[in-house]
């Protein structure tokens, strides 16, 4: 005897996501999303850093962290402000910040406070993906403006903006990622970001500050946020610990001014982000974090210099990348017959994982030959594997690159 299984579909809303896939793990040779390097993750300090605070602290777990309010822990709310003061130039306090579950509900809390369906948002053109898609999602506009090796390009940012004045558009915010961008890796420089603030002020459009990756430089030097150069307080600034110490531990935080850090907080109907994840990151990172990050951007680097080798040994001159100045991810430009969305299915299914890159961009014809690889996570050996397969099967789906090619090599310069 079999019953009937009940029906939900009648009773869904319109504009749900298409339905996630069930999980089948990860690729043999994975070039995709914000993994970090599983060698670097510091287990033995945080083991320790665990140990102590839960003896020390762990009876606070019985209120919701609410024992520092509902802003998060305060030791890490204060590891923070001295943080960002040093590597950032960010003048705050404590109580300016607003710890959140990973830098995706930063952006979550940021979008449910000032967008509203129709809107209008300006972005980088090649950016991240979780932020295009919450913002279709949401039913915002998207206008892209173009990049080059300095990032976001001042000179088309003043046309789109002076473009929706004379249509009546005012966009919400401007969103960058100035510091490692988010896919090409590129440093916005401080002149630049003056110039933007300028423009930001001139047209009464605030700057949203994505500074994910900025602990991942290479040689450690960054310009100041975007934030600490800001004059009358129009700069939200988001920042995350998943680049540096681990991704799962999905702790992020936002820096913004009481007025709009007040409504976000007011939105954030969590009961509040994991209390044990903060409390281990506040007694980790206060005595090591200094220490933790240079060996891990040694380690990228190292992995970076990997992938660049082997895409110039398989791929001789078919593609085209310039070495960014720090993080996880190389922008790859292939020949412009290659299809990266048909390239994604044809490699998955030899199990390599790649991010085709019109996913990663508004202007998706565009960025249709392009790819981001997260080279942070697969082994050097796997690096090298994973490339050969993707190879192969762009020579066998798209006769690119042509044998001859792969035994060209390309001196590349870091942008």
């Amino acid at each position: 005897m079999t019953s009937a299984t009940f029906d939900f579909s009648p009773l869904l809303p319109a504009g749900l996501p298409t339905p996630a896939a069930r999980w089948t793990g990860l690729a043999k040779y994975s070039f995709v999303g914000g993994n970090n390097d599983p060698e670097q993750v510091p287990v033995a300090g945080l083991i320790d850093a665990a140990t102590a605070v839960l003896r020390r602290e762990g009876k606070t777990l019985a209120t919701y962290g609410l024992a520092h309010g509902p802003q998060g822990y305060r030791p890490l709310r204060e590891f923070l402000t001295a943080k960002l003061k040093r590597d950032a130039g960010i003048d705050c306090v404590a109580d300016d910040v607003l710890i959140v579950s990973g830098s995706l509900q930063a952006l979550d809390l940021v979008n449910a406070t000032l967008l509203a369906r129709g809107d209008t948002v300006i972005v980088e053109q090649d950016t991240y993906q979780g932020s295009l898609n919450r913002l279709s999602r949401l039913g915002v506009n998207t206008v892209g403006v173009p990049l080059d090796g300095d990032g976001m390009r001042i000179d088309a940012l003043a046309s789109a903006l002076a473009d929706l004045k004379r249509r009546g558009v005012t966009p919400k915010y401007i969103y960058t990622i100035p510091t490692v961008q988010n896919p090409t890796g590129t440093i916005m420089p401080e002149a630049r970001r003056a110039e933007l603030l300028k423009l930001s002020k001139s047209y009464g459009v605030p700057v949203f500050e994505d500074d994910c990756y900025s602990d991942l430089i290479w040689d450690g030097k960054r310009p100041p946020a975007i934030y600490t150069m800001s004059k009358n307080g129009g700069v939200i600034h988001i920042g995350s610990f998943s680049k540096s110490i681990a991704p799962a531990l999905r702790v992020g935080f936002i820096v913004a001014p009481w007025e709009m850090l007040s409504r976000m907080l007011a939105l954030k109907t969590d009961a509040g982000s994991g209390a044990l994840e903060q409390m281990v990151l506040a007694e980790y990172c206060a005595p090591h974090f200094t220490t933790h990050v240079p060996k891990l951007t040694r380690g990228l680097r190292a992995k970076l210099d990997t992938l660049m080798e082997a895409l110039n040994a398989q791929f001789g001159t078919s593609a085209e990348f310039e070495a960014p100045a720090g993080g996880i991810y190389l922008w790859v430009k292939l020949p412009d017959n290659v299809d990266t969305l048909k390239l994604y299915q044809a490699a998955l299914a030899a199990g390599v994982a790649i991010n085709p890159g019109p996913e990663w961009s508004t202007d998706k014809a565009r960025a249709g030959c392009r790819l981001r690889l997260c080279f942070a996570s697969p082994s050097h050996e796997q690096i090298r594997e994973g490339i050969a397969v993707l190879a192969e099967i762009c020579r066998r789906e798209f006769g690119v690159p042509a044998r001859s090619a792969n035994v060209e090599k390309r001196a590349r310069t870091s942008i």
